[in-house]
């Protein structure tokens, strides 16, 4: 099994790789964890979220949603919380580079900023799967497209193209290489 993440030291910003491409990057409660002592630990001024090949990430593990229950729903739900406010405080950017779905998505949405490719694909997937995100993607969403489209995603589960993301508001810019760009943003 790979490592679920690679960081990667830069003089003025550290970027986190989410690196299970092969079952979409899970978004695990190991992965989670490691996320938040990265970021509680880094001194870097700015933070880059990215994936390998063609996907982000996705949300979380749904073996471990399955094994969610009414006891631990809300220690389920306060871990991502907890993760994505801890995101949104910091100097945080997107370069997604293909699917980014569910957790994934919210995560995204913590960010401040979000530059994706060409092929990169949006959804929330949940009402496919009888759930609704629980880590502050609601909220943030909805600020950022407004309610009808957030509601629209949220209640079809329907895919987003890049350019259909950018034209409702929920990505800043489309790129060639998405993690590229948001360095040459950090340059300016």
């Amino acid at each position: 099994m790979s490592n679920p993440l690679i960081v990667e030291n830069l003089p003025n910003a550290l970027i986190i790789y989410f690196n299970r491409p092969e079952i979409r990057s899970p978004l695990s409660i190991f992965v989670l964890e490691e996320l938040h002592q990265i970021l509680a630990e880094t001194k870097k001024p700015n933070i880059i979220f990215s994936g390998r090949e063609n996907v982000f990430a996705s949300g979380a593990d749904l073996r471990e949603i399955a094994e969610v229950t009414g006891e631990t729903a809300r220690e389920f739900a306060l871990r991502g919380q907890n993760l994505m406010k801890m995101i949104a405080g910091k100097n945080s950017f997107a370069a997604i580079n293909g699917f980014c779905f569910g957790g994934a998505l919210d995560l995204a949405l913590a960010c401040k900023k979000r530059f994706a490719a060409e092929n990169a694909i949006f959804s929330h997937p949940g009402a496919n799967l009888g759930i609704i995100t629980g880590w502050g993607g609601t909220q943030r969403l909805t600020r950022l497209i407004g309610e009808a489209a957030a509601l629209e995603m949220f209640l079809t589960a329907k895919r987003i193209s890049a350019s259909d993301a950018l034209k409702i508001g929920l990505i800043d810019v489309i790129s060639i290489n998405p993690l590229e760009t948001a360095l040459e943003l950090l340059a300016e």
